[in-house]
């Protein structure tokens, strides 16, 4: 079982993967301020139960941590210890969040946590995946998150890393169907540097996962527009995941 817990909500813009953030999109529609951060009423949820006492989250399920924020947020220290005392308390389930703020990673991650480094380009791969490659972490995963540009990430694969899953830009269904994308607006995904990702990761034996294209996808030298609602199960057709081989 997948479950979303976002125990605080609100981010600031990092850097150039943030420029079309999907939070601030969705905030914008409600008129919230998606630049100051909460608490959410979740704070508690892996450790709340039901009248019977029984956890409401089920063991072994899957808790996709901080979705719609960042998890090394500044904003949010205060708060984050009591976040992984939950998540050792919790050790009956996997917990897994994003971060591009890797450099603000300075305690002890319990190996029950998944850490998504994430990087749009290659100036960000250079800078945040050696600092990734440092730290004391069971499951790593690279998240290339818009991916934005041809990257080489080969030379930070390794038997560390779990998995590297690509995604393009989502942008939003409403400016699709209008046709009221501009280069400006969402950035386009080249078919052609997934599949060399995707090579570099079969050459080094770690796991790949194409799991969305975004609103603007290139293949063949031809540009698709591509609503939200399809963009997974776009990318899932091309059938090109990756599962490294056992030892």
């Amino acid at each position: 079982m997948e479950v979303t817990w976002n125990p605080w909500h609100g981010c600031t813009k990092y850097s150039e993967g943030c420029r079309n953030c999907y939070v601030y999109r969705q905030d914008e529609m409600f008129g919230r301020d998606s630049t100051i951060c909460k608490k959410t009423n979740d704070f508690n949820l892996p450790i709340k139960k039901d009248r019977r006492g029984n956890y409401k989250i089920p063991s072994g399920s899957l808790i996709m941590t901080c979705f719609s924020s960042d998890f090394l947020l500044s904003e949010a220290d205060s708060w984050r210890d009591e976040c992984l005392e939950m998540m050792k308390t919790r050790s009956d389930c996997m917990f897994y969040f994003f971060t591009k703020r890797i450099e603000r990673l300075n305690f002890s991650v319990p190996d029950n946590v998944i850490v998504g480094c994430t990087c749009e380009n290659q100036k960000m791969a250079d800078y945040r995946l050696p600092i990734f490659k440092k730290l004391n972490i069971k499951y790593k995963t690279i998240i290339l998150a818009p991916m934005l540009e041809k990257m080489d990430i080969s030379k930070y694969l390794g038997s560390d890393i779990y998995e590297v899953n690509v995604s393009g830009e989502s942008g939003s269904s409403q400016q699709i169907r209008a046709q009221q994308i501009r280069a400006q607006q969402v950035r386009a995904l080249n078919y052609d540097w997934v599949l060399d990702i995707r090579n570099q990761c079969i050459k080094a034996n770690v796991n790949f996962g194409f799991h969305q294209t975004g609103a603007r996808f290139i293949k063949d030298g031809k540009e698709y527009r591509i609503e939200r609602k399809y963009q997974i199960s776009q990318a899932k057709k091309a059938n090109i995941d990756f599962t490294c081989k056992m030892p």
